[in-house]
């Protein structure tokens, strides 16, 4: 029976994997909510020019002229950037799962992710991604969105490793099979113990191969 490599790298997505969504469509929902703004010209101001933010073509504060700041609002820009920041949490097993796993395996761990600039910097500096995270192809660096496969060659290249050598974890199914389509073995995150499970059927057991169930 042929050997599967060994695998040398773990690629990542932030959002849905080690924290929440930085601001998806519950996060917006609230913010209207608590500003008093009205929804649905907001989501549709939003879906307009979001994806140019997050390609790291406009600043924090482009988007927020186009999609909130456009009229006077009884409320200021810094008012609602910490209201957009505070959204982000963590999801501390993955990440005591991730770190493990690189040390234990000494793994290259890469992240691969759709996220505006301020708030992809906010995150890896808030929850100390960087102390484990060897690079981040984040969509605001390199100007590359997932789906566009173009990323995935991309982190397969920063990474310097075959994506036979690979192992990916997201929590969309189309990312997973845009790269699985290139050959790198994908995990469809849905929860940390069934991830667990995934990783240690590639040879990538966590502390003495224990899963520990997530507080």
């Amino acid at each position: 029976m042929k050997r599967s490599p060994e695998i040398t790298t773990l690629f990542l997505d932030i959002g849905g994997v080690l924290l929440t969504n930085g601001w998806d469509h519950p996060a917006r929902k609230r913010a209207a909510t608590h500003f008093k703004l009205e929804w649905a010209e907001m989501e549709e101001r939003h879906h307009l020019t979001y994806e140019t933010y997050e390609a790291g073509k406009l600043t924090l504060d482009d988007y927020f002229g186009r999609v909130v700041f456009y009229q006077k609002r009884p409320f200021t820009r810094a008012q609602f950037r910490r209201f957009m920041f505070a959204q982000s949490k963590p999801y501390p097993e993955m990440i005591e799962l991730v770190a493990q796993l690189k040390v234990r395996h000494r793994l290259k761990i890469a992240v691969v992710s759709n996220e505006a600039r301020e708030l992809n910097a906010y995150r890896i500096r808030t929850f100390k991604l960087d102390g484990f995270v060897d690079a981040f192809i984040s969509s605001c660096f390199v100007h590359l969105r997932k789906p566009d496969a173009d990323i995935f060659r991309l982190a397969l290249d920063i990474a310097q490793a075959p994506a036979r050598q690979v192992v990916y974890i997201e929590n969309t199914p189309m990312f997973v099979r845009i790269a699985e389509g290139l050959g790198i073995r994908s995990i469809l995150h849905t929860d940390y113990r069934s991830t667990c499970v995934t990783l240690a059927s590639f040879g990538l057991q966590n502390h003495e191969g224990v899963i520990h169930e997530a507080r």
